[in-house]
Order: structure tokens, then C-alpha cells, then sequence
């Protein structure tokens, strides 16, 4: 068996991206409002903000900054892989593998998660994140796609929305990447 180990950073943003498991779906489109339900279930129960954010038909992509002495971002996507897939059919037969888990086979098992180290590596990954449904073929132009938090950014007049102290020194209330960066050096 795998040895998978993660880097747990308390307050610490993330980049996450998480895929369906059959590739060619795009039930993440048809079942958005379910899946917006699910993020805003888990929020509520254990906060975290969403930096930036985009659903495509098969995967998704975000950015969340944690509270200050909490970790926990695999309890997150339990909730809301879990959450999600009891309001869906099981898309086939499961393996006996999957029966043993209690999974549906509908979400690939693991998410594939990197700790934001500084203002350029957000940048980067913000970027990546508005720009993934360009690069995917399904739009011209990143605000021509409706599932994205580039219109939320956008009112704010540029590529991202005002964000806490604990980043590159800005005011503000929530503590993000100071705190990461410092634990780490």
C-alpha cells in the first residue's frame, strides 16, 4: 500500500484540484447547484474561504486559505465528496473495493493538493484557475464561463478580491500566507 504524506500547515492556503472518476463525465455541470450546496455544507460546518474557484464538467479546481490554527482540509473534502455522492446514483456496477470503502466510484479516491508558499505562487495558481477553462477548449475567454469565481474577482476590478493580513502585509482580518511561509522557513 501507497504511503501518501501530506503537508499540514494550520491557517495555510491551498491549491486543490479534484477529478470525477470517470474522465469523460461532466456531471460536476449538471449537478452544480448540488455540488455549491455541498462547498456551502461544509463551509458551514467547518469554515474555510475560497480564494478563487472553477467547476469543470469533469474536475474542479480551488484555492481555500483555512482558519488560524486549523488544518484539517481532508475532513473538508470528505464532507463534500461524500455529501455529493449520496445524492447520486452509483454511475455502475462498484468493485468490491469500492463496496469495502463505502464508496460510489463517482470521485477519483485522492485530491491533489499544494501548500501556497508566497504572493507569486498564489498569483500563479489563481491564474491557472481562471485560466483552465481557455486551456480545456470549452470557452474563448475565461469571464465566458459561467462556474468560475473570475466574475466575483472581477468586481473588484482586477484579478483578485482583498484578502487578510497575513498576506505580502495587506489589512485586513484573516490571516493566509504569513503565517505558512514563516512556519516553514
Amino acid at each position: 500500500m501507497s504511503c501518501y504524506c501530506r503537508l499540514f500547515v494550520p491557517g495555510g492556503t491551498w491549491f486543490f484540484t479534484v477529478r470525477l472518476a470517470d474522465r469523460q463525465s461532466d456531471l460536476l455541470l449538471r449537478e452544480v447547484g448540488l455540488l455549491r450546496d455541498c462547498v456551502a455544507t461544509a463551509k458551514a460546518r467547518w469554515p474555510f474561504d475560497i480564494d478563487a474557484a472553477v467547476i469543470l464538467p469533469d474536475h474542479l479546481h480551488m484555492i481555500w486559505t483555512l482558519p488560524e490554527g486549523d488544518a484539517d482540509f481532508p475532513k473538508r473534502w470528505r464532507l463534500i465528496k461524500s455529501t455529493f455522492s449520496r445524492h447520486q446514483p452509483p454511475p455502475g456496477l462498484p468493485r468490491d473495493s469500492q463496496l469495502r470503502k463505502g464508496e460510489k466510484g463517482i470521485w477519483q479516491r485522492r485530491f491533489w493538493e499544494h501548500l501556497i508558499r508566497d504572493a507569486s505562487d498564489l498569483e500563479a495558481h489563481r491564474r491557472l484557475i481562471h485560466e483552465a477553462r481557455v486551456r480545456a477548449g470549452l470557452v474563448p475567454r475565461p469571464d465566458a464561463w459561467p462556474y468560475s469565481s473570475v466574475h466575483r474577482d472581477s468586481r473588484f476590478g482586477g484579478a483578485q478580491p482583498p484578502i487578510g493580513p497575513g498576506f505580502a502585509g495587506q489589512g485586513g482580518s484573516r490571516p493566509t500566507l504569513r503565517a505558512a511561509v514563516s512556519r516553514r522557513a
